[in-house]
């Protein structure tokens, strides 16, 4: 087995393997004084470590490649494996193949971790009572492999999936969801139509003994209807036609219509959430929840209480009456104007890091009814600063180098009653290893002004 990629994922999926008896090579571009805490992990496994690059010769004699999220098609390893037919897989595969209980599947442009995080929420007030265990986990930064074996037919497993991980997937959930589709990743891509067919796997590998929960108000989401295998639920903000099984808003209150009949599972006041976003996220998770087997009891404790996850609409910290949000994971500009939408008081703006491809004017159209200043920062600076000054020339706009840079700036032109939120639009990956390195030391940088 050769496995490219030693984050999470890989080291996940080597540690599995090798104690299982597999034989195990475990590839990573990085060099060896970069991955010293990643060979410390895996010290007590018999493994091939293969560092600084991907060497053909690895082929040899392989079995299977298995690669981790942001390995690309593209890499020469991957693409010779595919001529010398050696099939490629992933640790979600894997898992899916070898778990024994239920799984549910959550994928999407936007709002996988938060819908993901909420489910296991629902799925853990169900401990004891429909079920032994819930389990959560995947792309949200748990690979649910490592958890495999402790699993039981009496437990339930919720799992976030990434386009990155679906292109490679012949198996899919149990219970399959997909929030909603937008341009995203054509960096990876390269086309909408190669994204959506990433995304479509969710669907097409199903049978007629499961069930997909589809955005009915989202017309790319619900035109993937057709690909549904089993039975279909949706959710909406509006009550649902009739007939259409799912989770949807009634007056003030999330009802379900299922095949028992119609009955309110939550109120609107017990999401604590921003955002309009944050409320799809909640319908679908409690569609999912309710397709599992939770009674409302269980969907409501799992909602209450819940304020998301770290980098998402984040409270940072008030200071001098201006109130800061991390919102870190909105790599793409239509994660940040579903963020903008969430606020009605005027905002500074951090936008930038490194562009995927995406485009930027409704982004900017939309600021100009809600935006104060914009400040522009990283390898996307100037790219973003253009668009602006195209769309909405009127717009105040700094240019700064990085994010440290972008938080002071902020703190320079922001007044009281104003949110500085960072919603950057584009990926970390000009100054940081990811998202998450991004939205720590925003809150760094924030709580030492």
């Amino acid at each position: 087995m050769v496995i490219v990629g030693a984050g999470r994922q890989g080291l996940a999926t080597a540690a599995y393997l090798a104690s299982h008896g597999a034989r195990v090579a475990l590839s990573d571009a990085r060099p060896a004084e970069q991955l010293a805490e990643a060979r410390q992990q895996l010290s007590g496994f018999a493994l091939e470590w293969s560092l600084g690059g991907h060497p053909g010769s690895l082929l040899e004699g392989a079995e299977l490649l298995i690669l981790s999220g942001g390995v690309p098609r593209e890499l020469p390893l991957v693409k010779e494996a595919l001529t010398c037919r050696i099939p490629v897989s992933n640790d979600s595969q894997l898992f899916l193949e070898l778990a024994p209980c239920k799984v549910i599947g959550i994928t999407g442009s936007a709002g996988k971790t938060t819908t993901t995080m909420l489910v296991g929420r629902m799925l853990k007030a169900m401990e004891g009572k429909q079920i032994r265990k819930a389990w959560a986990g995947g792309n949200i930064g748990n690979p649910l492999l490592s958890d495999v074996d402790a699993m039981t037919a009496a437990d339930l497993a919720v799992v976030e999936l990434s386009s990155f991980q679906l292109e490679w997937m012949t198996r899919a959930p149990h219970l399959a969801a997909i929030l909603n589709i937008a341009p995203n990743h054509l960096d990876r891509h390269a086309t909408m139509e190669n994204y959506v067919a990433a995304k479509v796997r969710i669907l097409d590998f199903q049978t007629s003994q499961d069930l997909a929960v589809l955005n009915y108000d989202d017309p790319e989401t619900w035109a993937l209807a057709g690909h549904v295998r089993g039975r279909l639920w949706a959710f909406s903000h509006q009550p649902l036609p009739e007939g259409q099984l799912g989770a949807f808003v009634r007056g003030a209150a999330i009802w379900l219509r299922d095949e028992a009949g119609e009955r309110e599972l939550l109120a609107l006041s017990d999401i604590e959430l921003l955002g309009e976003h944050n409320r799809y996220n909640v319908l679908a998770a409690c569609a999912l929840a309710a397709a599992a087997g939770a009674s409302v009891e269980a969907i409501q404790t799992g909602a209450r209480g819940f304020r998301g996850a770290p980098h998402r609409l984040e409270w940072v910290r008030s200071l001098n009456g201006v109130d800061w949000y991390n919102d870190s994971i909105a790599t793409a500009p239509q994660r940040a104007e579903a963020a903008l939408r969430a606020f009605e008081r005027p905002i500074v703006l951090l936008l930038g890091g490194r562009d995927k491809g995406l485009p930027w004017e409704d982004l900017a159209k939309l600021a100009m009814d809600r935006v104060r200043h914009v400040v522009c920062f990283g390898e996307a600076g100037d790219l973003v600063a253009a668009a602006f000054k195209r769309v909405a020339p009127e717009m105040q706009c700094t240019r700064v180098p990085n994010l440290a840079a972008a938080v002071q700036a902020a703190a320079a032109t922001a007044q009281p009653g104003d949110i500085v939120l960072l919603s950057p639009g584009g990926t970390s990956f000009d100054e940081f290893v990811d998202f998450e390195e991004r939205g720590r030391r925003f809150r760094q940088m924030v709580n030492e002004l």
